[in-house]
């Protein structure tokens, strides 16, 4: 039973961070983890 609470809840985690990209991607984001990414878009060095 265990195992089974344990898969979901790495699913869970997996599938959030999943979305989280993808709703990120479609907003221009170009670095989803810099943390100036959202205010400006030259203040964000990465990439």
């Amino acid at each position: 039973m265990t195992d089974i609470i344990l898969v979901v809840v790495i699913l869970a985690v997996v599938g959030a961070a999943i979305a989280k990209i993808v709703i990120e991607k479609k907003k221009g984001v170009k670095c989803i983890g810099c943390p100036a990414s959202g205010s400006d878009k030259s203040s964000c060095n990465c990439g």
